[in-house]
């Protein structure tokens, strides 16, 4: 009930977050649903079953990730006097948080539920009733035990992640109880002053994705009317090769952080003018906060150019396409996820320095100082990250691709 006050009274802009939430987990529940009628429809296609559950485990995986974000930057998830006086601290606060965003991924899961059973023809009583049912399976009934497991995934995960995410932290040392319990966001500064060190780990994860793709990636390039065949394995996916993939794109998140911070450090060096350092100052503050959503981002875009490398930018409107209406949907879904997780982490970062901004408007620092900063911060974000992401793009599809 709290949390749906809550929600009434939320600011316009944390309202559409959640409505974003909700939207983005309804495309997951019916990639979910796509691939339970799949596999009932057709009991014996269990390679191709396991490939479409999979491939929706990354849609899921980046729902996953842009509720949190939300959730983070939630004001109601904020330690406050007036609710720690009646008993919500800082633990009931990240429950209060996990209830919310289940409430918002089960809407949209719904939502999911009801658009696919509609297109089925399972409905019926509209125009688009039935108008898919040859893709998605409608002769096939549908386990009602097994549909609402699917559907409840998505609402438990996200609502976990941000139980784990948003629960209270733990201070070392300081003063003589030892250990103090801290009513501040996960993303601290502390944090954030620690953003570099995970730089030498993502570097080593990329090398080592590359060099297992680069040694299970001789084989014949993919059929291009297959729905997810990448090539490596006769039939189906390697798992070489997947694991290539993904260790190289958990390089580029673990990464993210570090090359953000030493952005920041290389922005400040020398004799820097009072708008490259300011600039290179809230790189480095922010960079834990910032530059992990970007290192997904970023993991993302190589993936998707490394795709696009393989398959083709283009083909014939006729001719077989390479990506099914599964994987284009969800990749669409992954895409939109990651870049609204990453413009939310770069808003929540802004509010952040609220303070600090007014500090600096009252000391006298014109507004076009701080605008420049900004246009600086994102300028060089832009030339050291977007060669990075085509490199490792290139890389990746490079094992792959013949001559």
């Amino acid at each position: 009930m709290l949390s749906l006050r809550l929600a009434r009274g939320a600011h316009p802009l944390v309202l559409l977050r959640r409505l974003l939430v909700a939207v983005a987990s309804s495309g997951a529940g019916f990639l979910l649903l796509c691939s339970l009628g799949y596999a009932v429809a057709h009991p014996n296609a269990t390679e191709q079953s396991v490939v479409r559950l999979l491939w929706c485990a990354v849609p899921v995986a980046a729902v996953t990730q842009f509720a949190v974000t939300v959730a983070r930057s939630d004001p109601a998830t904020r330690p406050r006097d007036g609710l720690d006086a009646i008993g919500f601290g800082p633990v009931r606060l990240s429950l209060l948080a996990a209830t919310s965003t289940a409430l918002s991924c089960g809407l949209g899961s719904a939502a999911a539920l009801l658009v696919y059973l509609e297109l089925r023809g399972d409905l019926g009583g509209t125009p688009v009733s039935g108008a898919a049912s040859g893709l998605l399976d409608g002769d096939a009934a549908l386990p009602w035990a097994a549909t609402l497991t699917l559907l409840g995934l998505l609402p438990a995960l996200a609502a976990g992640a941000c139980a784990i995410a948003l629960r209270p932290r733990k201070e070392r040392g300081g003063g003589a109880s030892g250990t103090a319990s801290t009513a501040s966001a996960p993303a601290s500064a502390k944090d954030d002053r620690r953003g570099h060190a995970g730089l030498p780990w993502g570097v080593a994860t990329i090398a080592c994705g590359l060099a297992l793709e680069a040694y299970v990636g001789h084989a014949p390039a993919p059929a291009p009317d297959s729905l997810l065949t990448l090539p490596g394995q006769d039939g189906g996916t390697s798992p070489g090769l997947m694991g290539g993939w993904l260790l190289a794109s958990l390089g580029l998140v673990l990464a993210g952080p570090g090359l953000t911070h030493w952005s920041g450090t290389l922005l400040s060096a020398g004799r820097p003018g009072p708008m490259r350092l300011l600039a290179g100052r809230i790189l480095q503050d922010t960079a834990n906060r910032l530059g992990r959503p970007l290192g997904v981002l970023c993991a993302v875009a190589a993936g998707t150019l490394a795709a696009v490398e393989l398959y083709g930018a283009a083909w014939e409107r006729s001719g077989p396409r390479p990506f099914g209406p599964l994987t284009g949907l969800g990749a669409a879904v992954v895409m939109a996820c990651v870049t609204a997780t990453a413009v939310t982490a770069a808003i929540d970062t802004r509010h952040s320095r609220a303070e600090t901004t007014a500090a600096l408007l009252r000391l006298g620092i014109p507004a076009s100082l701080l605008r420049g900063a900004a246009a600086v911060r994102t300028g060089v974000l832009l030339i050291v990250l977007a060669p990075l992401t085509w490199v490792i793009a290139q890389l990746t599809a490079l094992p792959l691709t013949r001559s």
